[in-house]
């Protein structure tokens, strides 16, 4: 990843929603949510979780899906795995970690 799409996704998480939004997202899984659904976890006014969900979508963070009348967004686990990969690269000067950090997301 370039440093530019770094700055792009940790700008994204860097608000309280959007954060929010995100981790929901992930503990969701493959599984996804429906903005219906993440505006009853959240509480989330309708207008305010849509420019939330474009912005994460922007930065790669989430994607969606069409299944009938229904969008689904689901985290964009390689994405993230991408930035916390950066985000270690250089952990403890190159050398082994206690306890290693698990940079992966496997879902």
């Amino acid at each position: 990843m370039e440093e530019k799409d770094i700055v792009r996704a940790l700008s994204a998480l860097a608000h309280e929603h959007r954060l929010q939004v995100f981790r929901l997202l992930v503990v969701a899984g493959r599984t996804g949510l429906t903005p219906g659904a993440i505006i009853e976890a959240l509480g989330i006014a309708p207008a305010t979780l849509s420019f939330h969900l474009k912005e994460l979508a922007h930065a790669g963070l989430i994607d969606q899906q069409r299944e009938g009348r229904h969008l689904i967004y689901h985290a964009a686990f390689g994405r993230m795995n991408e930035v916390l990969a950066y985000l270690t690269e250089n952990c403890c000067q190159g050398e082994a970690c206690l306890p290693a950090p698990s940079t992966s997301c496997e879902c």
